[in-house]
This record gives structure tokens, sequence and C-alpha cells, in this order.
């Protein structure tokens, strides 16, 4: 199993439109083979002083894919490069983090 965290900044107040274009593909996303979860996720309210935030040009994508094959067939993905293209001006930087367990 791979997880993924990807950390997507917007350009300043770009979010909102970012969220749009990420809750309208996240259906075609989830259906995908290998695809066990795809969440996109914001800072929660009212946790407390240890929390650190990421701030609010910033959400959070975590994923879990059955294997490598799956991310990868899902990088691939039609609908994934429309996504990208529909977003690009939207985006200031992004950093994706691929991780697999500790055994």
């Amino acid at each position: 199993m791979i997880r993924v965290v990807a950390v997507i900044t917007t350009k300043p107040s770009r979010r909102d439109d970012l969220l749009a274009a990420f809750r309208a593909n996240v259906p075609a996303v989830r259906v995908e083979k290998g695809c066990i979860e795809y969440a996109g996720h914001l800072d929660a309210a009212g946790i407390g002083p240890f929390q650190t935030k990421f701030g609010p040009d910033v959400f959070v994508v975590l994923e879990t894919w059955a294997s490598p094959e799956a991310l990868a067939a899902h990088v691939a993905a039609p609908h994934m490069a429309a996504y990208g293209k529909q977003t690009k001006d939207l985006i200031a930087s992004r950093a994706i983090h691929v991780l697999s367990a500790i055994d």
C-alpha cells in the first residue's frame, strides 16, 4: 500500500476556486482501480495552541493506493491531466510526499 500526502498552496485567495475543481474531480479518482482513499482536508478549527496550521491558501490531499502501479496509473489518468491544466494557474506550489509503511 502507498500513501500520498499532497500539500497544495494556492495563489492568494484562490483556494476556493481550486477546491471547486478538486471536488469536481474527486468522483473520477475514487473509481480508479486501486484507489482506497482520496480526500481533501483543511485546517481544523478550535484545536488549540499545539496545532500548526497550514493557513488560508493551503489544502492537503490524503491518498491511499493499493500499489505503486495504481498510483502511477492515477498520475497518468486523462482526468488528472485535464485537472492539471484546469488548475495550473491557481497553484503557487505543491509538495507531494509518497510514503510506504514501516514494517
